[in-house]
């Protein structure tokens, strides 16, 4: 599997919806990730910023994969207000660099 990160932001003063939302995640949405490869996924938060790590073995089918599901649009869409991702100047998710591991 290959690692991939990413990196977002929590508005101000909703941290605690954020987390309530994830705490009640949709078996939906956890069955996406699953049908996308994606495993071992977690989110770190300070202040305001999220980091999100994940493994995959093919990260464009991952990508396709939720990026033409209706259940991804609509868990984006309940997400607006408490979160942005970081997005380059084309408006696509940045994926961080790996610069070190320890295995």
């Amino acid at each position: 599997m290959t690692r991939y990160a990413w990196k977002g932001y929590i508005y101000p003063g909703k941290r605690e919806e954020y987390i309530r939302r994830h705490d009640e995640i949709w078996p939906e949405m956890t069955a996406l990730l699953n049908e996308a490869g994606i495993h071992n996924y977690s989110i770190w938060n300070i202040g305001e910023e999220l980091f999100g790590y994940y493994e995959c073995d093919d990260l464009p089918f991952a990508l396709k994969t939720q990026a033409e599901s209706p259940v991804v649009a609509r868990w984006n869409e309940s997400m607006e207000g408490v979160m942005r991702m970081e997005l380059d100047e084309k408006g696509e998710q940045i994926l961080p660099e790996q610069v070190f591991l320890h295995p």
